[in-house]
């Protein structure tokens, strides 16, 4: 059944809504992801939990930015307390979050009503929407889910209680995780750690030296680096220790939250400096294999990073469709305009684009976990990156563009898109940044030959395309991808210094023909259900990403967005034969 045009013009703005059933794009991309069996059990929960995040979540989240935790580090009677003090309504949200939805729960253990786990993209889907209310609160969940992750992994019973209890629904018995790595002097130069490990007596460790960027900071259940004795340098000398906020025998660890970072945004999830003094601590997995056991929560907090970046875009979105549809100026709705007309439409691009590669992103890493796929793996490690490197761009530039269309009233706290702008500008930050990224993908391809399966996955992404609808496009993407191989085969073969120097520009051409290519294989699929739109949305990315234009396209007489956009900004269905007309003729 053909679903009605969305007339955004019905509503005040991004509030009191169903953040999943406005949501189609998502809507597509998680359908396309999840198996069958596993999206027919989520689907309404989905819509139940988009209905419960567009309303509560959303209130609370508010709230929860006016009235950002604060920090006692000690009692009235000197004491050390390290203890956070949280509005109320953030106890809210993590019940909603934990208890009722199982966020941290339901890809380690059967939810109700199902008798196996749910993958990791339906974590990342459910993270993504409540991203639409509270990135920052997406930090803990994300976290929690990371932490388990490792424990599942690499613990081989010890720390059982902790992964129970940071996995369980019960909201008494839940605890959330955290990730502690950035040392002051280090960064994101993670081997030059300084935290010392010491084995005690019982088999226990105890930790000494300071973490500077630490999110979550009261964590029940924290990961950190340190070194023990005698190990070895940089990062093949470190070990991953479970950290806890209180002892085994109930008191406060010894160790010192000393501030809360005064931050620009993600104000819901306190991020603080601890010193550690002989804190006590639990080894995880092997000694000095710590870096390798982090990265798969690396991983997943990097696919989370993105994620959250798809949910700010979502709601940014929304927000300026609306504003769109309800503002008027000179006798007639904003989104009348050509200028606002065509910012939308490519805002709705990009916003297509990034939900893609993301979800993509989230199927191979689902692949990877469930049947140790190698293929799966080799082929994340060289998109994750890109995927968190790309998307938190695009959310800062589509956050800073809501701003905008809502004029002055988006520059203003009461309303929510200078949230939105403060909270996506740390995504950039988050999980290692651009330059961080991009090196890391040039590792991924000199380390582990990762182009085996990255040029394959293009390839076959084209292949599926033969509607003649697309073949113009499909054409374009094909000649870019010869050229990308070209440039790949170049870097290979560079000294160190000119690989760098390109390796963020190499990150965003892989996304640009990755993406095309697949919302092109998107737009096959929905080309045999009779319907083009994904077609258009595909034809406007590869027109704006890989053509080169003659004088910047002013000379072309590009009406694309006039003319398309109810299809594009409000989910219009589109009949095959409506543009068959421009397409190449069979030979």
């Amino acid at each position: 059944m053909t679903r009605e045009v969305i007339d955004y013009a019905n509503f005040e703005a991004g509030r009191d809504v169903n953040y999943w059933e406005l949501d189609r794009t998502l809507q597509f991309e998680v359908q396309r992801t999840y198996p069958d069996d596993e999206f027919a059990w989520a689907e309404p929960r989905l819509s139940e939990f988009g209905d419960v995040v567009g309303s509560t979540v959303a209130d609370n989240a508010d709230r929860i930015d006016r009235h950002e935790p604060e920090l006692h580090t000690y009692d009235e009677e000197g004491e050390v307390r390290n203890e956070v003090e949280y509005h109320p309504t953030q106890h809210e949200n993590e019940r909603i979050a934990y208890e009722e939805f199982g966020l941290t729960h339901d890809a380690f253990h059967a939810p109700p009503d199902r008798e196996e786990p749910m993958g990791l993209t339906h974590t990342l889907t459910q993270q993504t929407l409540l991203s639409y209310a509270d990135a920052g609160f997406v930090c803990p969940v994300s976290m929690t889910n990371g932490v388990a992750l490792v424990l599942e992994k690499f613990d081989d019973g010890p720390l059982e209680d902790y992964f129970e209890r940071l996995t369980s629904r019960d909201a008494d018995e839940h605890i959330e995780g955290a990730m502690f790595l950035t040392e002051k002097q280090g960064g994101s130069d993670v081997g030059t750690n300084e935290t010392v490990a010491e084995r005690t007596d019982d088999g226990s460790y105890r930790l000494t030296g300071e973490k500077w960027f630490c999110s979550n900071i009261d964590a029940e259940g924290a990961l950190a680096l340190a070194r023990r004795p005698d190990a070895p340098d940089g990062t093949a000398g470190l070990s991953l220790f479970l950290v806890p906020r209180t002892k085994s025998n109930g008191e406060v660890n010894d160790a010192l939250f000393r501030r809360l970072k005064d931050k620009l945004g993600t104000l819901s999830v306190p991020t603080g400096e601890i010193e550690f003094r002989g804190a006590e601590a639990s080894l995880v997995g092997e000694p000095e294999n710590g870096f390798r056991q982090m990265t798969a929560m690396l991983n997943f907090e990097r696919l989370s990073n993105a994620g959250a970046a798809v949910g700010i875009m979502g709601r940014a979105l929304l927000e300026s469709k609306v504003q769109a549809a309800t503002r008027e100026a000179f006798g007639e709705p904003i989104q009348e305009k050509p200028l606002m007309r065509r910012d939308l439409v490519d805002m709705s691009v990009d916003y297509e684009a990034a939900a893609a590669f993301t979800f993509e992103c989230a199927g191979l890493l689902d692949r990877h976990r469930r049947e140790e796929d190698r293929e799966a793996f080799t082929l994340m490690r060289a998109l994750v990156p890109i995927a968190k490197q790309v998307t938190a761009r695009m959310a800062v530039e589509t956050a800073s563009y809501a701003c905008e269309i809502l004029g002055g009233n988006g520059y203003v706290r009461e309303h929510v898109t200078p949230r939105l702008l403060r909270d996506a500008q740390v995504l950039p930050i988050w999980e290692g940044t651009s330059n961080v990224l991009s090196l890391d993908l040039l590792r991924a391809l000199d380390r582990e030959n990762a182009h085996e399966a990255l040029l394959p996955a293009i390839r076959e992404h084209i292949d599926a395309v033969d509607h003649p609808v697309l073949a113009d496009c499909a054409e374009t993407v094909d000649d870019e991808f010869a050229r990308l191989q070209e440039a790949l085969v170049h870097l290979a073969g560079a000294d160190t210094d000119e690989a760098q120097l390109q390796a963020k520009e190499l990150a965003e051409y892989v996304f640009d023909v990755y993406t095309a290519a697949l919302l092109l294989a998107e737009a096959q699929t929905e080309l045999d259900r009779g319907d083009a739109r994904k077609a258009l949305v595909a034809e406007r990315f590869v027109e704006t990403r890989l053509r080169e234009a003659d004088a910047r396209g002013i000379a072309d007489g590009d009406r694309f967005a006039i003319e398309h956009f109810d299809e594009i900004v409000r989910y219009a269905p589109v009949a095959p034969e409506s543009i068959a007309e421009s397409a190449p003729a069979d030979d």
